[in-house]
C-alpha cells in the first residue's frame, strides 16, 4: 500500500475503532510556560515511518489523551510513552490502539504525546521528555475523582525509547510525589548503560557528551532499590535494538531489592511489535499485563 493511501486508512481505523470511546484531550502546559522551551520554526507532522507505521515528529507541544475505563472500573490508571528512540512518537502503534483496548478492561488509560528532545526547541533537551512526563502524572491525578481511579494506582507503560522514559521517571523521584510512578509497565526497553546505549542517549537525548555525573545518573540497574515501583516487563529473544538483557538485568534487580516484578520473554517477535501479533505469541502479553495490575496493585 502506497503511504498516503496508509495513512487514510489507518485514520479510518482509528476512527472507527473510537466509536463509543470516551476520551479527552489535554494540553499539558496550558496556562503555564513549558519548561525548557525555547522558540523554533519546528512544526508537527505525521507520516509512515520506516517500521511502517504512522508517527509523530517535530512534537513541541505536547498532550495528554485520556480514555476513561469502560464498564467496570478497575480503580487503576497507566500512561502509555511509546517508543521511538526520542527522534519520533509511535502514537498509535504503542499508543491509541493500546488505549482502547485497556479502557475496555476497566482501565482508565493515557496517552503521552510528550516533546520531542530537540535542540532547535530546547537548551536542556535531555530533560523535555522527563518533565512531560512528571506533568502527565500529576495532571491525570488532579483528575482521579472524574475517571474512578485511586490516585496510588497511577504508573506508567513505555515501548522502547518510551519504556527507557518510564524506567527514568520511576528511578529518578520526584520531590513532588505526584510525580511518581506507582508501578511501571516496560516493553522491550532500555535499562543498561553500555556503550552503544550511552553513544544513542548523547545523540538523540543529550545531543552531547555526558559528565560523570550523569553517567552515574544514568546507570539505571544501579539506582534500583526496594523502594523503585513494582515493574511488568515484555521482550523477545530475538530483539535486535534492544538485547533482551536490558528486561533480565532489570528483572534481576528488581528481585535482589525485593520489587515486585513479572516479566514475559518470546522467542520471537522482534522490536516493536506493540499489542503483539498471534502468529509469534507476543498478543498474549497485553492480557498478562491487565491480569497483572488488577492483581497486585
Amino acid at each position: 500500500m502506497k503511504p498516503a493511501l496508509r495513512i487514510i486508512a489507518t485514520f479510518l481505523i482509528l476512527f472507527l475503532c473510537g466509536e463509543g470511546v470516551a476520551q479527552d484531550v489535554y494540553k499539558l502546559w496550558e496556562g503555564q510556560e513549558k519548561p525548557y522551551y525555547k522558540e523554533n520554526n519546528l512544526k508537527e507532522y505525521e507520516k509512515v515511518s520506516s517500521f511502517d507505521v504512522v508517527c509523530a515528529y517535530d512534537i513541541t507541544e505536547p498532550t495528554l489523551t485520556v480514555y476513561k475505563a469502560e464498564g467496570e472500573n478497575s480503580r487503576r490508571a497507566v500512561i502509555l510513552l511509546p517508543g521511538g528512540g526520542y527522534e519520533l512518537v509511535a502514537i498509535y502503534h504503542e499508543g491509541h490502539d493500546l488505549a482502547r483496548v485497556l479502557a475496555k478492561q476497566g482501565i482508565t488509560t493515557g496517552v503521552l504525546k510528550y516533546r520531542l528532545p530537540r535542540k532547535e526547541s530546547s537548551d536542556q533537551p535531555q530533560w523535555v521528555p522527563l518533565a512531560d512526563t512528571r506533568r502527565a502524572l500529576k495532571l491525570l491525578r488532579t483528575h482521579s475523582e472524574k475517571y474512578g481511579f485511586e490516585r496510588d494506582k497511577l504508573g506508567v507503560m513505555g515501548f522502547s525509547a518510551g519504556s527507557h522514559l518510564a524506567t527514568v521517571a520511576s528511578l529518578w523521584k520526584s520531590d513532588d510525589e505526584a510525580e511518581n510512578p506507582n508501578f511501571s509497565g516496560l516493553i522491550y526497553g532500555v535499562t543498561d548503560l553500555n556503550a552503544e546505549n550511552r553513544k544513542w542517549l548523547e545523540e538523540s537525548l543529550y545531543h552531547r557528551r555526558l559528565t560523570d555525573a550523569e553517567v552515574a545518573q544514568n546507570t539505571l540497574l544501579d539506582l534500583v532499590s526496594n523502594a523503585t515501583p513494582p515493574a511488568f516487563l515484555v521482550h523477545a529473544y530475538d530483539d535486535d535494538v534492544c538485547n533482551v538483557r536490558e528486561s533480565t538485568l532489570y528483572a534481576e534487580k528488581c528481585v535482589e531489592h525485593q520489587v515486585p516484578v513479572e516479566m514475559h520473554l518470546f522467542p520471537k517477535g522482534g522490536h516493536g511489535f506493540g499489542m503483539g501479533r498471534k502468529e509469534d505469541g507476543t498478543a498474549q502479553w497485553v492480557q498478562l499485563f491487565v491480569n497483572w495490575l488488577k492483581a497486585n496493585i
